[in-house]
């Protein structure tokens, strides 16, 4: 399916009128890098899934504070101050940088099997001691600053399939980063739960389109750097498709014209 094509179709859940702001925070998997469309600095995109369901949805009133490198320390420092008693909706993907996500993927792509499963297990350290204490600073200071608004947390995709291609990884590699992105969901769904908010899992949307797929929704080792094992756009509309599929009460069916 093409990009026009689903964000013609995602305007087929029209809301109701949107009288709240709409907040998207995070890191570069929310600020759209990978899309090509990226601007400078934070790497914010037009291509976002926070963008397009802004697009799709109505809002007139939307902040887009979400930064590539962010973790969820700079996120409290630095975005979280946008959020008002008169902001609805949050949306949020952060996580991947506070375990060392560009560290990991930087070893498990020059470095040997056996290097890249032990920063795949650091990293699953850290999920486990570090996360949850972190997330729960997080949805504490969105509460506060913005006691009535809807809080998504949104997930990371598993990466890779499993069959090989070429410029992709091992198998060995394959598995332990997939891996790593399972415990991460399973730490971001707890903490989520925990606060009251909603969880987006991605990786159901995203089976079947990782690196190596026959149509990706990943970018693979590629050139800008910056750009790889990221979504595309393909990935981001996936985004966008498991954000509305999550607010999907909030909104009602109407005709769109073509």
């Amino acid at each position: 399916m093409g990009i026009a094509t689903a964000l013609v179709l995602s305007m087929v859940l029209v809301p109701a009128p949107v009288a709240s702001d709409y907040v998207a925070l995070g890191d570069s998997y929310a600020a759209g890098v990978g899309t090509g469309g990226t601007g400078a600095g934070c790497g914010r995109s037009p291509y976002s899934y926070p963008d397009m369901y802004r697009d799709a949805h109505g809002y007139t009133s939307f902040q887009f504070p979400a930064c590539a490198g962010a973790t969820i320390p700079e996120v409290l420092d630095r975005q979280v101050s946008v959020l008002s008693t008169e902001t609805g909706l949050v949306t949020i993907t952060v996580g991947g940088n506070d375990v060392g996500f560009t560290d990991v993927m930087t070893t498990c792509s020059v470095g040997s099997d056996r290097s890249c499963a032990k920063a795949v297990d650091e990293a699953k350290g850290l999920m486990r001691t570090e996360l949850p204490g972190r997330y729960a600073k997080l949805f504490a200071a969105v509460s506060d600053r913005a006691p009535g608004a809807k809080v998504v947390l949104l997930g990371y995709p598993r990466l890779f399939e499993e069959k090989a291609c070429s410029g992709g990884l091992t198998a060995a590699k394959r598995t332990a980063v997939n891996e790593g992105a399972d415990l991460l969901a399973d730490v971001m769904s707890a903490a989520a739960t925990a606060a009251s908010a909603t969880f987006v899992d991605v990786r159901t949307p995203f089976l079947g389109h990782g690196v190596c797929a026959d149509e990706p929704w990943v970018n693979p080792l590629t050139t800008p750097t910056a750009d790889s094992y990221h979504p595309n756009k393909s990935g981001q509309v996936g985004y966008l498709r498991a954000l509305e599929a999550a607010l999907e009460p909030l909104a009602t069916t109407q005709p769109v014209a073509p």
